[in-house]
């Protein structure tokens, strides 16, 4: 039986192992330093602390888990050119990534949910989305997705796996581990697909839903400014989902020996890294609150220095 399989999505050549390993790892921080900013400015400014932004920071503290699944272990094989993963390794990779990526797509229907409650409902905005409610569709969306994943990966753990354990692919995934299994999987993919299909299903149907009364609300408001006001609440969300949506779709709805094998590591790794590290760009870059917010913790960080350094200059 196969207790460890072999990762081979990494290059044979030194030179190309470093730049990997140089390329992960800044990627890695990038996306770190990124996300725990936008915790850290919505924690910090008293003005963020509503529904909208405490969703929002949890999104980021999921992209943190989300990456942190793949990445580091990219990093380790990139620099100590040790390929192998333990079995229950791999499917630690499997079952974590199933999770964060369906906690995050439960919680951009929550945060699309919020949205037509702000836009349509404002005066009671504060009374629907209190903060208990806020907290049980977070929680929810954690119970529900780790349930999801561990069906499927107990799907995947009672497969035998007899060889080969050759992955052509810089981490786990579930249609290369599937080839793997020394038993039909036929079963198991189409469990797989019809699930996948029936979850964006709901969840494409959900937001569209939330969206159609928002753009129906938004272009009844008299005023431009409000107008604008609307839709620059509701972009950067969109932007995000359609984003995770287009990445996950260039992955997993491509299958087949015609794939080349080049295409289909740059697929997974678009669809494991892109997320994170765009997510808190495209909040900063198009939330005039968020940039408020970075520049009044830029400024109070600067006049913290300029104390320190008066205060040292007067020991001398």
């Amino acid at each position: 039986m196969v207790t460890e399989f072999l990762l081979l999505g990494f290059t044979d050549s030194i030179e190309l192992q470093m730049l990997h390993f140089i390329l992960f790892l800044l990627i890695y921080l990038i996306a770190m330093i990124g996300n725990l900013l936008l915790i850290l400015v919505v924690a910090v400014d008293s003005r963020l602390h509503t529904p909208m932004y405490f969703f929002l920071a949890n999104l980021s503290i999921l992209d943190i888990c989300y990456i942190s699944v793949t990445i580091p272990k990219s990093i380790d094989v990139s620099f100590t050119g040790i390929r192998s993963i333990s079995f229950f390794g791999c499917m630690a990779q499997i079952f974590l990534g199933i999770t964060f990526g369906s906690v995050e797509m439960a919680l951009l229907t929550v945060m699309a949910y919020d949205r037509y409650i702000a836009i349509c409902y404002p005066l009671h905005y504060h009374i629907i989305m209190n903060k208990v409610k806020c907290s049980s569709m977070a929680a929810g969306c954690w119970v529900i997705s780790i349930i999801y994943s561990a069906l499927h990966t107990l799907n995947i753990i009672i497969l035998p796996f007899c060889g080969p354990n050759d992955i052509n692919q810089l981490f786990c995934d579930i249609p290369q581990v599937l080839k793997l299994a020394c038993s039909d999987t036929f079963g198991h993919e189409r469990a797989i697909l019809v699930c996948g299909i029936v979850l964006g299903a709901i969840i494409c149907s959900s937001i569209s839903a939330s969206y159609v009364h928002i753009f129906s609300t938004i272009l009844k408001i008299p005023s431009s400014q409000g107008k604008h006001k609307a839709f620059s609440t509701c972009f950067p969300h969109l932007m995000v989902f359609f984003l995770f949506i287009i990445t996950g779709m260039f992955t997993y709805m491509k299958k087949g020996s015609e794939v080349l094998f080049f295409n289909e590591i740059l697929a997974a790794l678009l669809y494991s890294i892109v997320p994170p590290i765009a997510n808190p760009i495209i909040y900063s870059l198009r939330n005039k609150e968020i940039k408020k917010a970075l520049r009044h913790l830029m400024n109070k960080v600067l006049s913290i220095k300029e104390v320190t350094s008066e205060k040292s200059k007067g020991n001398e």
